[in-house]
């Protein structure tokens, strides 16, 4: 599990350490692992053109420092100052005394030309501390970068990134790769400033054993692996888990299909299907246990998905109403949300988990608000007053838990942005739920006694880091359709370690 912290807390660490260690070491090391990684990018050291856009403040000396390792290896390197007055003072004498050159920013012809022949760009203007877009001049600056052909490395942050909220308000530097110190930033991770960091990459200089427990996470392949339960010997179709799915009209058929079809390809033993087209459900898979009647009389199930493509009439209300009535862990989607919406206070004394999967519009109108800029505090705001998990869909989705801990998501691509991409979801992470519910139950005859711990966040994150490799894959063999994610879902277990496909 990959961890990402605060600002307030990253800067504790940093003093904690720095306490026990020499004047300048911590900064030392920093630009070592800058320098090395750049040298990777590059592929060589010797006659390697490098720019420096250098700001003030110890992000521009970190630049500096690097900057100094690669001059004394063989590269050209430039630094263009933005505030030379200000310029980290021991940076600079160290690039200095590397036959390193160094430029004022306000020199626009010189700096052009420099920048114009870089072979790498490396962005010290504004650390983690930084707040707003890019100033005028730094923005002229990083404009020229695009042009140029240049590999554009940023230090720690992209200057322009918030780094506690991923929000870039004005003029940012758009890495190609973010070389980041000590620990992930929410900033990298998430919104706008998770595309601007590009590939993020981290260089350990000792913080962490002075960060505390982390309250947003990513969840890696392997936490995916190991959050499944395995079947056992003893296990049967009901101990592995049954997920009940409430979905789909006479309107929107295939949102019944998505969601069971994904559903019948995740981790659960059986699935069961309520809903108006039972007829078209069996005939796509015969598989699926299928009833035209209510929920609640549809027989044993360990969570229900409910809302794609339901409608929201006063039958689908009475769906949704007998779903959230029962003890099991739900999921509600699409239609489902937006009766919600119409009505949250549905939610009021439900003890049992529910997982909320909005898109933007959808959390607007049940969150009473858009998520904005801020997308991290939004939806931990909105699982804090509903009381539930809230799953943000997005570029890089968010988890939620109403205690403020979350998840995020770097295994989605744009791809996804297409019809019924939401119902393949749903269905998948519904089957998550439902195994997970029964492993927790492990002392039920068959149960597998090393089930990891119920934890329907951890679920619902695993489920949008399956979904998004799915995409990828779909996208891979040219067939970036909802369907062809759907068909995507078995490899996509494969590729988080499970060489069968399957849990």
């Amino acid at each position: 599990m990959i961890g990402a912290w605060p600002v307030a807390e990253v800067r504790a660490a940093e003093e904690a350490l720095m306490a026990r260690l020499p004047d300048g070491a911590l900064m030392h090391r920093a630009a070592h692992g800058l320098a090395v990684a750049c040298r990777r990018l590059l592929g060589r050291s010797y006659g390697a053109r490098v720019v420096l856009l250098v700001g003030a403040g110890n992000n521009g000396g970190d630049a500096l420092y690097a900057g100094a390792r690669l001059a004394r290896g063989g590269a050209q390197v430039t630094a263009i100052l933005l505030s030379p007055e200000r310029a980290h003072a021991g940076g600079l004498a160290a690039l200095r005394g590397a036959r390193g050159r160094v430029l004022a920013g306000t020199d626009a012809a010189e700096a052009a030309a420099v920048l114009a022949g870089a072979d790498l760009v490396l962005d010290g203007i504004v650390g983690i501390g930084g707040s707003g877009g890019l100033r005028p001049r730094a923005a002229e600056l990083v404009e020229e970068t695009l042009g140029s052909g240049a590999l554009r490395v940023a230090v720690d942050v992209p200057s322009g990134v918030d780094s506690d909220t991923g929000a870039v308000p004005g003029a940012v530097f758009p890495a190609e790769v973010t070389v980041t110190f000590g620990c992930h930033k929410p900033g990298l991770l998430v919104g706008a400033g998770a595309v601007a960091a590009g590939r993020v990459e981290l260089v350990d200089i000792g913080l962490g054993a002075y960060l505390p427990r982390p309250r947003l996470e990513v969840v890696e392949p392997a936490d995916v692996a190991a959050g499944l339960r395995r079947p056992t010997a003893r296990d049967d179709k009901y101990t592995r888990g049954v997920v009940g799915v409430a979905a789909g009209s006479s309107r929107f058929t295939g949102a019944a299909l998505l969601a069971v079809g994904a559903a019948v390809r995740g981790p659960a033993g059986m699935v069961r299907y309520v809903g108006p087209v039972a007829d078209l459900v069996r005939s796509h898979y015969p598989e699926v246990v299928v009833s035209e009647g209510r929920p609640t009389d549809a027989g044993r199930v360990q969570s229900w998905v409910v809302g794609p493509g339901m409608g929201t009439d006063e039958a689908a209300r009475e769906v949704l109403h007998d779903v959230l009535g029962t003890d099991l862990p739900v999921l509600v989607d699409a239609d489902g949300l937006t009766l919600l919406a119409a009505d949250p206070g549905r939610l009021a004394g439900r003890r049992a988990p529910t997982v909320l999967t909005p898109h933007d519009r959808e959390f607007a109108r049940l969150a009473g608000f858009v998520p904005g800029p801020d997308r991290l505090a939004a939806a931990r705001r909105a699982a804090g007053t509903l009381g539930c998990v809230v799953l943000l869909k997005g570029d890089r989705t968010i988890v939620a838990r109403p205690d403020g801990r979350a998840f995020v998501d770097r295994a989605g691509t744009p791809w996804l942005a297409t019809a019924g991409s939401g119902d393949v979801l749903s269905g998948l992470t519904g089957a998550l739920l439902a195994s997970g519910a029964a492993g927790a139950g492990a002392g039920v005859a068959g149960g597998s006694v090393r089930a990891p711990a119920f934890d329907p966040a951890r679920l619902a994150a695993s489920g949008v880091a399956l979904h998004g490799r799915a995409g990828r894959i779909a996208a891979r063999y040219g067939v970036p359709s909802a369907a062809g994610v759907l068909a995507a879902v078995p490899e996509s277990f494969a590729t988080v370690g499970l060489a069968d496909g399957r849990p």
